[in-house]
């Protein structure tokens, strides 16, 4: 069976199967046509005239600063003024992160939105733990010097890490893998391609490949985001977090950053509740804080430390899951595509994808990580080979 391409190939994009050009059932879904209901649903019935100003807050989502800077101060007064309140804004909170990153991420265009909301809440939250925590007198010096190191690390280790994932320049591998091969390397088994002749090549591991939308030959692991447009070595995934891909050269910069990020947050969210809960136990100070509501300044300080719980869990959910791909040497994009072309084996109860092409071992992986040397493309085989299921 000759495969066709439908569309030109964006080979590492793994949401759809109909966007890429291996795939020998290309016309069997229909997410073209789900998309289309979603953005008529964004946008509204096509004959309706919609006011000028709704015109232009939905086709043009870059406001990135102006709703963080202005609605995130005021949805937090706004909650502190009565616990049903804050149940409701904390609740909506989450589902309006969602629709706007479906609405940006759609369009495949970078957004400072996140970046915004992630550095503005780190900032206002230290701003609220010096004005209504500090006066309380329940902190003392060495806990706000540990707070404030937290969040300068924090910031310095962000600024490491958005200089660069490490993209595949032009020429930086020499050897150009066969015209017959297949262009793209997605880490799962041997993908063919019809050359209009009755046999077919499969793909070589551990060479390089030549990207289909960059025109560069990439090395092995590397990968294509479409939202950077461009290719990456060793590409994890792309963060809406720090507006950028997580690679090789910032991996484990990204990985720091988080950890140092999680650490504050949760020293600081127990010193919160240990100032405004002296008598509850700090795992239950969150569900019942008895007259937490009687003063102003107490209720929007146990409001924000709602809200930096929402925000350490979401984050501490993504370091899990990050832990987890290094302890099994994979990266996010290599366990997708091991997902959708089912080449993976699952492990601890389907929580990771194990490829079983690059596993050597639980030190060996960790070391490969905190080295960022590719054993395999060196010439050393894998300890085991991989497991299809």
């Amino acid at each position: 069976m000759k495969w066709e391409k439908l569309k030109p190939p964006e080979p590492d994009d793994s949401m759809c199967c109909c966007e890429c050009d291996c795939h020998q059932y290309g016309c069997s879904c229909h997410c073209e046509d789900l998309d289309e209901a979603c953005n008529r649903w964004l946008k509204g019935p096509s004959g309706g005239q919609r006011p000028s100003v709704l015109n232009a807050v939905i086709d043009r989502l870059e406001f990135s600063m102006v709703p963080v800077l202005v609605l995130l101060p005021l949805l937090l007064r706004l909650a502190a003024l009565h616990v049903l309140l804050g149940v409701v804004v904390l609740s909506a909170l989450p589902c309006l992160l969602l629709w706007y990153y479906y609405a940006t991420h759609r369009r495949k265009r970078r957004t400072l939105f996140f970046l915004t909301l992630s550095l503005y809440s780190l900032a206002y939250m230290y701003y609220l733990f010096l004005t209504e925590i500090l006066p309380r007198g329940d902190v003392g010096p060495q806990q706000v010097l540990v707070v404030t190191a937290g969040v300068v690390i924090t910031v310095v280790s962000l600024v490491r890490t958005k200089r660069g994932p490490g993209f595949v320049v032009a020429g930086a591998i020499s050897a150009v893998p066969d015209k017959r091969s297949v262009e793209v390397n997605r880490g799962g088994p041997p993908e063919v391609r019809s050359t209009g002749e009755e046999t077919q090549t499969p793909v070589v591991k551990g060479q390089g490949s030549r990207c289909a939308v960059c025109k560069v030959v990439r090395p092995p692991r590397a990968g294509h985001c479409r939202i950077c447009g461009s290719c990456v070595q060793r590409l994890d995934h792309h963060c809406i977090w720090i507006n950028s891909c997580v690679g090789k050269s910032n991996h484990r910069c990204f990985l720091f950053t988080l950890s140092v990020f999680l650490l504050t947050s949760v020293y600081g969210i127990t010193m919160v509740l240990h100032s405004l809960c002296p008598h509850q136990h700090l795992l239950t100070a969150l569900l019942y804080c008895p007259g937490v509501y009687n003063q102003y300044s107490t209720a929007l300080s146990f409001t924000c430390a709602w809200y930096s719980s929402m925000v350490t869990l979401g984050l501490l959910h993504l370091l899990f899951f990050q832990v987890l791909n290094i302890s099994f040497n994979v990266t996010e994009r290599e366990a997708q595509v091991a997902l959708r072309y089912k080449t993976g084996r699952r492990h601890l109860f389907g929580l990771v994808v194990d490829t079983g092409e690059y596993y050597r071992g639980f030190f060996h992986n960790w070391l490969e990580f905190l080295t960022m040397t590719d054993r395999t493309a060196s010439g050393l085989a894998p300890i085991r080979q991989a497991n299809l299921v």
